[in-house]
């Protein structure tokens, strides 16, 4: 990784919090602001708060409460994330029910985090899920690893579009993202924009999911 210098600047982070408890929604605030490279651009209460003001903010990160007044935030991510594909969503809840997590993956979460969480496990989901990765607390990673285990069948993979393929097959063949970029000629940043509608196509949160199941399909 290059080293960052005065010259080289960090891209800002812009970060947005779907949560209707205002204690909480500060505290969050206040963690996500020990990052220099963060910015919290606003705060959101309901599903329709964030819905009509996320869509004209669009920020990088969304930090989403499940239980909300006026529904629930897996619906606010189903909603949005069509709308806002550039945009990464992490859950951040005190339910650890399978249902409810598999729910919000479903709908376009690549992170899930359980309250309390710490700032050190804050901040480094919102890099992680940025780079690409799907940020989860470890309680939350053995209900996905059991779910395997007890035989929990997949949804139903959605068709991939010719590029999402191409991509896939590089992966599979054992490239790393640099490599892809370069083999396709395209930017880092579009290939982690495939990589992600590639998971969420596939219901999988893993470099080596993905391949997997892409090879089960063949």
């Amino acid at each position: 990784m290059t080293a960052r210098t005065p010259s080289t600047p960090a891209k800002t982070i812009r970060v947005a919090l779907v949560e209707d408890d205002a204690g909480t929604c500060a505290n969050l605030a206040r963690m996500v602001a020990t990052d220099p490279t963060c910015l919290v651009v606003g705060g959101f209460r309901t599903v329709q708060e964030a819905t009509e003001s996320l869509v004209r903010l669009r920020p990088d990160v969304v930090l989403v409460d499940v239980n909300l007044p006026d529904g629930t935030g897996v619906e606010a991510v189903r909603r949005l994330a069509p709308l806002l594909p550039n945009t990464e969503f992490v859950m951040l809840t005190i339910y650890q029910d399978g249902d409810v997590l598999f729910s919000a993956l479903s709908a376009g979460a690549h992170g899930y985090l359980i309250k309390p969480v710490r700032a050190e496990e804050l901040l480094g989901a919102i890099h992680d899920v940025l780079e690409g990765g799907a940020p989860m607390s470890n309680v939350v990673a053995r209900k996905i690893v059991r779910s395997f285990e007890s035989g929990r069948s997949l949804p139903p993979p959605e068709s991939l579009a010719p590029r999402e393929r191409e991509v896939l097959e590089l992966l599979a063949s054992g490239a790393m993202y640099k490599q892809v970029a370069s083999k396709l000629d395209i930017s880092l940043n579009t290939v982690l924009t495939h990589i992600r509608r590639i998971y969420k196509k596939l219901h999988v949160n893993s470099r080596h999911a993905a391949v997997e199941r892409y090879r089960r399909m063949q």
